[in-house]
């Protein structure tokens, strides 16, 4: 009998080819939920812009196909079908079964590209019940069909039709013939539903966001997506000639300070990389590399930043070094040109900061670099050194004309530009001061909480709630209806300021919103201390009504641009007090019974379900205009009792969704607002306002 901890070599496991990549699909694509399905189409489709990149392709076609399958073709050079001398296949065949295969190791082929690690095409294949593989090229149509990576032939559409594999030697058909120059590659795939989860779904929001993207970042690139998946097929077209400048105009929906700058160079670097010789040996050896730099970017009146940086067409959400050079570059540069007309800005003797200069900022920053250096498998950060001082070097040049010019127009934009930063930076020690100023109070009073604050017994931030109120009418049934161990109170009178338009200074001054802050305890912005928070939860209790509705979305627009991790961390609500109140007539000694509603249709629907029952009820049923109008019993049973009420949640799961949400309701630019109103005005039903 063998013992439990033998191990030898008979106990290894060798996986040949793709085999691996069936074995252990999440080291190739993440995950086989609906984000590993879309990373699978991220690869082809990358395929395809690489060859735009390359500047041989001008189109991408993506379909996807109501029987699960999706397609992508484009009009670039075609993947080669010649053999390749090594493996004695096809190159189609040899980019789509060997892992590591392609045209982007150095071979001259490409230059500045997505995919360094060919593996994107095999992975897939490997991960499909089914794939097409169709190349125009040299006047003729080639196909080839793979099942789970294997060729072969298909007896008719679709994976589920009987297949049968390859024999020995290359099984590349010629099915068609093509007119003269005209090339391009065509993938249809079938996602093996037996790798991916039942609920993966390929998102179209997703990839049109992608595919916009793309089409931004490859001026003249034409990406159409049409999906035939519903009962009428839609599409979408992505072209924008102007490339990363229509790119920052998307991002920035702000009044502009200036108009969209563009700022392009190049730099060289020698890099020193291993190569492989003819006999096989690896040797160092130093490379020439260049490293060209286009950035567009604009300052608006607002205060939030948007900065996205790419590599040859590559997120970069983490930065990276071509980041860290385009924010030093700013900063250095701003900081002089504030220091040389300190006496015209009023800008005394106090330093720029990042922050200061980085405000309203909507900027693309994009490098191409040749094999790029990345930190992690993620690409998520750049980590090729000397990309940092050639676009710190580009930028400080380039930006230094501009803030420097002579030019009428581009004065005009620089000194407003530089006021707008200056004031930034007084703004931001103004909130400083005020900050030691109420440290320096907690130093030398017992209390600087604001005087109408109601507060409650419980040390435990876990367990405590701030309820903010609306209005001293409330506030006084709230008293009575809370519970003082752990329920806090804090009226606040009417409309706060909409921060959304006001500045950080102008925000401080004002008194409830400063008092709001004061008692959450936290601070503001990005030295808001989560852990500081002096409640567990924020509950903003007002009226049911359309005011109610407007206070309410003044203080999220607070908590969303100054004290977001509140937000982001779940610790806000909203509370939902109800709109009426049923009084059920029981016949006999049983006490009346009251029941309560929170919509039209929810009372409709219990006035139905009482009829059928067969119940009376006292009329007129009573409509809760306000807070106000409950007694201490009903305010707690219906909307502070935690074994009662209803609370919403406030979350944040789109943050640049929300952002938008938030400038078009509460920003400064009016039009787009009327346009939403009007838009929303033909959907309302006359007979539901409550005039």
């Amino acid at each position: 009998m063998a013992q439990r901890d033998e191990y030898n070599a008979r106990h290894l496991s060798v996986l040949e080819g793709l085999e691996a990549v069936r074995k252990r699909p999440g080291m190739y694509i993440g995950s086989t939920d609906s984000r590993g399905l879309m990373h699978c189409l991220w690869e082809i489709i990358d395929n395809s812009v690489d060859e735009a990149l390359a500047g041989y392709a001008s189109r991408i076609d993506i379909t996807l196909h109501p029987d699960d399958s999706v397609e992508v073709a484009d009009d670039g050079r075609g993947i080669p079908v010649d053999i390749e001398p090594r493996t004695g296949l096809s190159g189609l065949e040899v980019v789509f079964t060997k892992l590591h295969a392609g045209g982007k190791f150095g071979g001259g082929s490409y230059n500045a590209v997505g995919g360094l690690h060919g593996v994107g095409a095999s992975v897939v294949n490997a991960l499909s019940a089914r794939l097409d593989a169709q190349v125009t090229r040299g006047g003729k149509v080639h196909q080839l069909s793979f099942r789970r990576g294997e060729p072969g032939t298909f007896s008719g559409k679709g994976p589920d039709t009987d297949f049968t594999a390859a024999e020995a030697g290359s099984p590349l058909q010629v099915v068609g013939k093509a007119k003269r120059g005209v090339t391009g590659t065509r993938i249809r795939y079938w996602a093996d539903r037996h790798i991916f989860t039942p609920e993966a779904r390929f998102d179209d929001t997703e990839l049109a966001n992608r595919a916009r993207q793309t089409a931004f970042l490859v001026p003249g690139l034409r990406i159409t997506i049409r999906d035939e998946r519903g009962s009428e097929p839609a599409e979408e077209v992505f072209q924008y000639d102007g490339g990363i400048s229509e790119f920052v105009e998307h991002l920035s929906p702000d009044t502009a300070v200036t108009d969209i700058w563009r700022i392009q160079g190049h730099g060289s670097f020698t890099e020193r990389i291993p190569v492989i010789g003819e006999d096989g040996r690896s040797q160092m050896e130093d490379v020439q590399r260049d490293c060209e730099v286009d950035i567009a970017l604009r300052w608006g009146i607002g205060y939030d930043t948007t900065v996205r940086s790419f590599v040859n067409i590559i997120a970069t959400p983490k930065g990276g070094t071509h980041l860290a050079g385009f924010e030093q570059a700013l900063l250095k540069t701003f900081r002089n040109v504030v220091e040389a007309h300190a006496r015209r800005l009023k800008a005394g003797n106090d330093k720029l900061e990042k922050d200061d200069v980085l405000a309203g900022l909507t900027a693309v920053v994009t490098v191409r670099i040749a094999e790029p250096q990345f930190e992690g498998q993620t690409k998520e950060i750049l980590g090729t050194p000397a990309a940092r001082q050639i676009v710190s070097k580009v930028v400080a040049k380039e930006l230094e004309a501009r803030l420097t010019s002579s030019k009428r127009a581009e004065k005009q934009e620089a000194t407003a530009l530089l006021e707008k930063v200056v004031a930034e930076m007084k703004s931001r020690i103004s909130a400083r001061m005020h900050k030691e100023t109420q440290r320096r109070k907690s130093a030398l009073e017992n209390s600087t909480m604001p005087a109408k604050l109601v507060e409650c017994r419980a040390k435990e931030v876990e367990s405590s709630e701030l309820f903010i109120v609306e209005g001293d009418s409330a506030l006084g049934t709230a008293k009575l209806a809370r519970s003082s161990d752990y329920q806090a109170l804090l009226p606040i009178r009417g409309k706060i300021l909409n921060v959304q338009k006001a500045s950080v200074s102008d925000m401080l001054s004002n008194t409830e919103c400063a008092a709001l802050i004061q008692v959450i305890g936290a601070g503001t912005g990005r030295s808001f201390d989560l852990e500081a928070a002096r409640y567990g939860k924020v509950v903003l209790m007002t009226d049911a009504d359309v005011d109610g509705a407007h206070i309410r979305t003044l203080l999220l627009t607070l908590f969303f641009r100054y004290m977001r991790p509140m937000i982001e961390a779940g610790r806000v609500f909203a509370a939902v007090p109800p709109l009426h109140r049923v009084e059920v007539i029981h016949p006999g000694r049983k006490a009346n019974e009251v029941r309560y509603t929170y919509s039209e249709a929810e009372l409709n629907k219990l006035l139905r379900s009482l009829e059928a029952e067969g119940l009376k009820y006292m009329e007129p049923i009573q409509r809760y205009k306000g807070l106000g109008e409950m007694d201490a019993d009903q305010l707690s049973e219906t909307t502070m009792d935690p074994q009662h009420r209803s609370l919403r949640r406030i979350r944040v799961e789109d943050a640049e969704a929300a952002e938008r949400v938030f400038d078009l309701l509460m920003g400064s630019v009016v039009a787009p607002r009327k346009d939403f109103i009007i838009e929303g005005a033909r959907a309302l039903d006359r007979d539901m306002i409550d005039a």
